[in-house]
């Protein structure tokens, strides 16, 4: 077994981490925040009120202002809630469907006892010249909720599971458009 000489062990020593670090680089790893769909030259962000094709109430508007959100408060884009012309880009939402549909049933009553909403969307980040800079075309969401048994004090519960399910929606869309995932 041959013993390596002080000189050569750290050599070998200061090669690994090097080789190791110079690897990763290969594989996609970057620091976060470097890689983004978003060119250095927008510093707006238009959102207008996302168009939908369901026939739910008020979902357009939950996901719109939960985008907005979380544009205003992890990104540094000023963010304008109208579709004017003053935006460097403009991330427009398209709700292509909404369901709502039973889950689980209450076993004495038969009675559905909670429900998942499913909303999918189309999401497109266009520069002002045209060129598209992000696109998804079908982003699905889900969220489940308990159906209120008691008649009398009813509660619909459909509305907050789809300003749950906006939440995580606009959280996801923000982070694939700044971290290139």
């Amino acid at each position: 077994m041959r013993i390596l000489s002080p000189i050569a062990a750290r050599r070998l020593f200061c090669l690994v981490p090097l080789t190791f670090a110079f690897l990763l680089t290969g594989c996609g790893y970057h620091i976060a925040g470097s890689a983004t769909h978003i060119p250095g030259n927008v510093r707006s962000i238009s959102v207008p009120v996302f168009t939908t094709h369901s026939q739910a109430y008020h979902t357009e508007m939950a996901l719109t202002q939960a985008v907005v959100r979380e544009l205003d408060t992890r990104t540094r884009y000023r963010v304008l809630a109208s579709s004017g012309t003053d935006a460097d880009a403009v991330l427009s939402g398209t709700i292509l469907t909404q369901t709502s549909v039973p889950l689980t049933y209450d076993s004495t009553s038969g009675e559905t006892s909670s429900y998942l909403v499913t909303i999918t969307v189309k999401v497109v980040l266009t520069a002002r010249d045209g060129r598209v800079l992000y696109q998804n075309d079908a982003l699905a969401y889900r969220e489940q909720y308990q159906s209120t048994q008691d008649l009398n004090g009813f509660l619909r519960e459909d509305p907050a599971a789809v300003n749950r399910l906006a939440r995580s929606f606009a959280h996801a869309v923000v982070d694939d458009m700044l971290e290139s995932f």
